[in-house]
């Protein structure tokens, strides 16, 4: 298996439905675990919920977050069409960021568990993975949609624009 090269960076022009859901499922993870660690452990479940929501959107497309951004008029740009007013992530295939929504989505949900069955330093985990989504939210840049991306994840969101060194150039 021949891996990729370069970097993989999601268009960040503007603050569309899939690009501000990552924003929001980092925050609520900062913010749960914080609140998990110095208030009470059962803030945890907070990132739970984010994390089941993040395995529905994956499977089913529909997103709750995503049907709230929508009536506030943003757009998506991974919407499936034929909803209606509503939003749905596409799901005709496993496409890289579909692959994102799932890989968190499981991750977090395991970290929140582990977190409460047996240690709160699990909550260091999902701290990085909250601080990589704002991070993916705020740049582009995205770990986990790299590596992805270099075992041969198609992207959808921005499929021909690829970082080869730093400068920016583009490649087919």
């Amino acid at each position: 298996m021949t891996l990729r090269k370069g970097v993989y960076v999601v268009p960040t022009d503007s603050w569309y439905i899939e690009r501000t859901v990552w924003l929001i499922a980092g925050v609520v993870l900062l913010t749960s675990t914080l609140l998990a660690v110095l208030v009470n452990p059962l803030w945890i479940f907070g990132v739970t919920a984010t994390g089941l929501v993040s395995i529905n959107v994956a499977l089913t497309g529909f997103c709750p977050i995503g049907n709230g951004l929508r009536l506030l008029g943003f757009k998506a740009r991974l919407g499936a069409p034929n909803h209606g007013n509503l939003y749905f992530l596409q799901t005709d295939s496993w496409y890289l960021e579909r692959r994102i929504y799932v890989t968190v989505g499981v991750n977090i949900t395991l970290g929140s568990i582990l977190f409460l069955a047996h240690s709160p330093w699990w909550g260091l985990f999902i701290g990085f993975v909250g601080t990589a989504m704002v991070w993916f939210a705020a740049t582009g840049l995205c770990i986990l949609a790299n590596i992805l991306y270099w075992i041969g994840a198609e992207p959808r969101l921005n499929p021909g624009a690829l970082r080869s060194s730093g400068i920016g150039a583009k490649h087919a």
